[in-house]
């Protein structure tokens, strides 16, 4: 990416976070989340969230990365998690590491405050959703960060200290596969059948920005 009790914010140095690496940010945050009992130990309630369009051009709020007012920024493309809480009188959560919002934000107050559907933006900036199912993610999920270098083979960002990610099946690099959307790509109507893809489908499906409370709203309580 270029440019204890979960009712209380916890402190973003409690998780590994590498600036412009946000997807693996989120693959180190979701492994974290189930090790340390604050999600289902098979990441069964967590849900990743690929934000991205034709142009990489997506703007989004309060972001720690940006410099003006509101913290808004204009990423290519960007990555978080969202946590469907088993009580159903709670909410989601957002997991993004990048917000200066609390860490974590129920799902309704994040959309409103870092992506803000309510804002008219020319149509090359409409931002659109792949929500991925994290067991599935956490399996299929591979970077190599060539996307991090320029065409010189230098560094754009440094790149975390970790390994790169390998899928299961060996596979070293298929973010592209993540963040490439179109307006076809976008499920018309939302509905249950939808939420059966998520659950089995590789790349999940793609949702526009209207859409994403609705279909977190049909996922059972207990997935």
């Amino acid at each position: 990416m270029t440019t204890s009790n979960l009712e209380v914010p916890l402190q973003v140095p409690t998780f590994h976070h590498t600036p412009y690496y946000c997807e693996e940010n989120v693959y180190l945050l979701c492994k974290k989340l189930c090790d340390d009992g604050l999600a289902n130990t098979d990441g069964s309630d967590l849900f990743i969230i690929f934000i991205s369009n034709e142009k990489k051009q997506i703007p989004l709020w309060h972001q720690k990365a940006s410099q003006r007012a509101e913290g808004v920024i204009l990423w290519d493309y960007h990555v978080i998690c969202v946590q469907k809480k088993g009580n159903e009188n709670s909410s989601s959560l957002v997991w993004d590491l990048d917000s200066s919002l609390p860490i974590p934000s129920p799902l309704g107050s994040y959309v409103a405050e870092s992506i803000r559907p309510s804002i008219q933006i020319f149509s090359e900036f409409k931002r659109f959703f792949r929500v991925v199912h994290a067991p599935i993610f956490l399996r299929h999920f591979a970077s190599d960060r060539r996307h991090m270098k320029d065409s010189a083979g230098n560094w754009i960002a440094e790149p975390p200290l970790h390994e790169a990610i390998v899928a299961e099946d060996g596979t070293i690099h298929n973010l592209n596969e993540y963040i490439t959307v179109s307006p076809d790509d976008v499920v018309k109507n939302v509905g249950a059948d939808n939420v059966n893809v998520v659950f089995a489908e590789k790349l999940g499906i793609v949702v526009g920005e209207n859409d994403l409370m609705e279909f977190f709203s049909l996922i059972p309580d207990e997935s």
